[in-house]
């Protein structure tokens, strides 16, 4: 018997991207997938709901932006003290916030195509910059997040994001995922 996938995600940018781009590549593992905003549920239910998941031998995936912490061990200890249920290893830090992963997944052509500039390396890349590349001929930035979305490339994400290519290698979701860019030191 298949397990069922929960996919706890921020807020609605997250379940858009979670959605469309991963849940697909899970798809044959479980026998469900169910992605769930926490960020407008109190803690204790989210405590309580990651309590029953591990009870009923299910698993989870808990998503959070590093924001502004100085690294992922930082963001992973303000979870735990928030969360005393949560667990080390279901735990992926985006870097640095969600909108940094849909970018990343732009090819060059993409990027061309929807008229925004092509970034090599999107690790730095917060909400407020993701909005000031968004082309003026789209209405809203959710429209602008799924035209990104029906583009997007794992393999090009992997290589602009070192987050995500730390998610994509640890879950096993791409065949053969090129090493990405160097850091500047």
């Amino acid at each position: 018997m298949k397990k069922r996938l929960f996919i706890l995600v921020e807020g609605e940018d997250d379940v858009r991207f979670f959605g469309r781009i991963i849940k697909p590549l899970f798809m044959s593992r479980y026998e469900s997938i169910e992605i769930i905003p926490y960020a407008c549920i109190k803690r204790v239910k989210i405590n309580n709901f990651l309590k029953s998941v591990r009870e009923m031998n299910n698993d989870y995936i808990f998503v959070a932006d590093i924001d502004s912490e100085r690294s992922v061990r930082d963001k992973k200890q303000i979870l735990y003290f928030h969360f005393n249920n949560i667990s080390g290893h279901s735990i992926v830090i985006v870097i640095k916030e969600i909108e940094s992963w849909y970018y990343a997944g732009l090819s060059a052509i993409a990027a061309r195509n929807l008229g925004v500039e092509e970034r090599l390396a999107t690790d730095e890349m917060f909400k407020e910059e993701f909005n000031q590349l968004m082309p003026r001929r789209f209405d809203s930035r959710i429209d602008f997040m799924f035209e990104i979305l029906k583009s997007f490339s794992l393999e090009t994400a992997a290589l602009k994001n070192h987050s995500f290519k730390f998610f994509v290698e640890r879950y096993h979701l791409a065949d053969n995922v090129p090493d990405p860019l160097p850091r500047d030191s």
